[in-house]
């Protein structure tokens, strides 16, 4: 078993991928600020409540084919193998765009501190287990 296959580190490691995701997301928002008719996306955080290998339901959703990595993604996809979702807003201008800029800009700090903070736990990991085999 590698050591990036332990469950922890495979944790942590979906955690910083769902985290760059999101940053993808929340720029996305916010370089759409004036576009009419654009509501805030945002991503679903993943769950790691359930067991260890479980099996889980393969996605029906049918998508663009991209030929080329240069091609434009299309609105509402991503990469990312996380789930978007579309939230109301209290606020939509005349031109029915519901961007909130500073409530954008909260969540992208908070994403921030949280990838922060993954990474950190993930580097200590990893300095643990070495120093588990002697290696420091």
């Amino acid at each position: 078993m590698a050591i990036t296959d332990l469950p922890i580190l495979s944790m942590i490691r979906t955690r910083m991928e769902y985290a760059q995701a999101r940053q993808r997301v929340l720029a996305e928002n916010i370089a759409n600020a004036d576009t009419p008719r654009y509501r805030a996306r945002d991503l679903v955080a993943p769950k790691f409540d359930a067991a260890p290998g479980a099996v889980k339901t393969p996605s029906t959703q049918v998508a663009l084919a991209r030929t080329e990595g240069s091609h434009i993604v299309a609105t509402g996809q991503s990469h990312s193998s996380f789930n978007t979702v579309t939230k109301g807003s209290y606020e939509t201008r005349p031109t029915g765009n519901a961007v909130n800029l500073e409530s954008e800009m909260i969540k992208i700090a908070e994403n921030q501190m949280d990838y922060q903070a993954a990474t950190a736990l993930y580097t200590r990991s990893l300095g643990l287990i070495k120093t588990a085999l002697g290696k420091r």
